[in-house]
């Protein structure tokens, strides 16, 4: 076991099941929806209502998957969940009313908690110690290409085979492709010695801090991120239309598609010059990059460079913010009782995110889009707020690893 990072065998192993799960569990539902709609009888919308519930559901969860990962090891809970996660997937497809399928979805989410990247950020860290933060970049550059591979695969299978014929194929992908690489990570954590970190609920090292200071930089960090999911969810959802009301037309959408490529883009700067920076300050640049696009974005619309600067510096923010969603809290409280802490972190956001798109649809609709797009300025800027009260507080904290 490499003290700095996890070895590559295990990173592209986590980077292919990440794909994989996020295209089957989450980006895929947005190409199938009118289809399921239309078999099960209920209007998109409520679709996207109960996969938002769902959402909800998954975040609840969190937490409590992080924990079993810390107790367990994440390659156990993971091989679990691939099976949680075929076996969702293969209820969905057999699903044979509305209803049913809204549970199958919602086991769906559930599954989602103990596969996707918070767990695999604890397996990553189990695996590759407390100094894995260059790990977690390589894995979220991987897995980045999630939505870039299975939006047209999907839709090719959908082309000959109908939702529920789809959700059988993804089934059978958590099987035959997530199972026995999740597996093989747990064996291989056995086998290399790396065992799971749970600290004593009780332990405290002699030179801690007065317990306010960590409570109040866990809070914040929770306030942090689910401030950037809202913010984060809310744009991207409604991200064509939006620069289409703001008078963009075409070019609005041709904008749009910088928002993946910017993504990648920040990772890898980050991968390159980001690793003595403290990921603190990482979290502070990324959650400053959201403010900062929407008020140019506001400033210069409908001037198209405008909107371009905007797509990149919002795409980057975005990025940076997948990774410090599993690094930022390795660096605040360390290894013991990691996988509780990034699901507290995954909740968090992923709560805040699946209230996002109707929260922000009527803030359209009462305020207008560039009294909404300012709303959406004061929570970011609150959120680099967070993070930066985090900086300061931990002037006076001692790191723990």
């Amino acid at each position: 076991m490499s003290a700095d990072r996890a070895p590559a065998s295990v990173i592209w192993a986590l980077g292919v099941t990440q794909i994989v799960g996020y295209g089957t569990l989450f980006y895929s539902f947005a190409i199938l929806a009118p289809d399921i709609s239309a078999t099960l009888g209920w209007p998109q919308a409520w679709i996207f209502g109960a996969l938002s519930l769902s959402l909800i559901a998954g975040s609840v969860v969190a937490p409590s998957a992080g924990r079993l990962a810390d107790r367990l090891g994440a390659g156990r809970t993971m091989t679990a969940g691939s099976l949680a996660a075929a076996a969702s997937l293969a209820f969905a497809a057999a699903a044979p009313s509305a209803y049913v399928f809204v549970a199958a979805l919602f086991l769906m989410q559930v599954a989602a908690s103990f596969v996707l990247y918070s767990s695999a950020f604890v397996a990553i860290v189990q695996v590759g110690g407390s100094r894995a933060s260059l790990s977690i970049t390589h894995l979220t550059l991987i897995a980045g290409f999630a939505s870039t591979l299975f939006w047209p695969l999907t839709t090719w299978l959908h082309g000959s085979l109908d939702w529920r014929q789809v959700f059988l194929v993804f089934a059978a992908l958590h099987l035959v492709v997530c199972l026995p690489l999740h597996g093989w990570i747990a064996s291989h954590s056995r086998r290399s010695g790396s065992m799971p970190v749970v600290g004593p609920k009780d332990a405290t090292p002699t030179d801690a801090p007065p317990s306010t200071v960590p409570r109040a930089i866990f809070a914040l960090m929770l306030a942090g991120f689910a401030t950037e999911g809202f913010v984060l969810n809310s744009v991207l959802i409604h991200m064509v239309p939006l620069t289409a009301a703001l008078g963009m037309g075409a070019a609005g959408l041709w904008a749009s598609t910088l928002f993946g490529p910017a993504q990648v883009a920040s990772r890898l700067v980050n991968m390159v010059f980001g690793g003595r920076l403290s990921q603190t300050w990482l979290a502070v640049i990324s959650a400053f990059l959201l403010p900062a696009g929407l008020l140019v974005l506001v400033a210069t619309t409908p001037w198209l460079p405008g909107a371009l600067v905007f797509v990149v510096m919002f795409g980057m923010g975005s990025g940076l913010n997948s990774i410090v969603g599993g690094t930022l809290p390795l660096e605040l409280f360390g290894r013991p009782g990691y996988g509780a802490m990034v699901g507290w972190a995954t909740s968090a956001k992923q709560f805040s995110s699946a209230f996002a798109p109707f929260a922000f649809s009527a803030m359209l609709a009462g305020l207008g889009v560039v009294p909404s797009l300012l709303v959406l300025v004061v929570l970011s800027a609150a959120a680099v707020g967070c993070f930066s009260a985090i900086a300061v507080l931990r002037g006076a904290t001692p790191r723990r690893v």
